[in-house]
């Protein structure tokens, strides 16, 4: 998965340098970068997580292999993310392949900075995953005679 969305993050700097120099929507103050990234189903056919870039925020659906668009760029389609179902657009570039976007920020002039922008990831993504379960130490059973008695049998005393 590192690879892919390394590929992923190289390529939006790509256009942030190359193809977007000089476009007044970009907040200089922010840098691409790839947010939280994990499987998104247990085939692990498909990362998922936050992309960042001085122009926008998504949500982004990336294949663990390199795909070929296959007439799929600019269709929509409604997707899984974590707890909730989204509407997805296809996109595609031969670097990074088939991938798929959900605006979650279309401008990013309001964040003062970078670290306000990952916050802002994170905190969308842990709206969005389901929180480990986590199971309470259990606490010990009192002996019989504790119980009768009113009083906490030590760890590993017995009646």
């Amino acid at each position: 998965m590192e690879h892919r969305v390394s590929a992923l993050v190289h390529f939006y700097r790509f256009v942030q340098t190359e193809r977007m120099q000089g476009v007044p929507i970009l907040n200089p103050a922010l840098s691409v970068e790839a947010v939280g990234f994990v499987w998104g189903d247990a085939a692990q056919t498909v990362a998922e997580g936050v992309l960042i870039t001085p122009w926008f925020m998504s949500l982004v659906r990336l294949p663990a292999a390199l795909e070929d668009h296959g007439g799929r760029v600019a269709r929509k389609a409604v997707r899984d993310f974590g707890t909730e179902r989204f509407e997805f657009i296809g996109a595609h570039d031969p670097r990074v392949g088939y991938h798929e976007t959900c605006a979650l920020f279309s401008l990013m002039g309001g964040f003062p900075s970078q670290a306000q922008a990952r916050e802002t990831a994170e905190a969308s993504l842990a709206l969005l995953r389901p929180a480990p379960v986590t199971t309470p130490a259990a606490e010990p059973v009192p002996a019989r005679r504790a119980f009768f008695t009113g009083r906490r049998a030590a760890p590993g005393a017995t009646a």
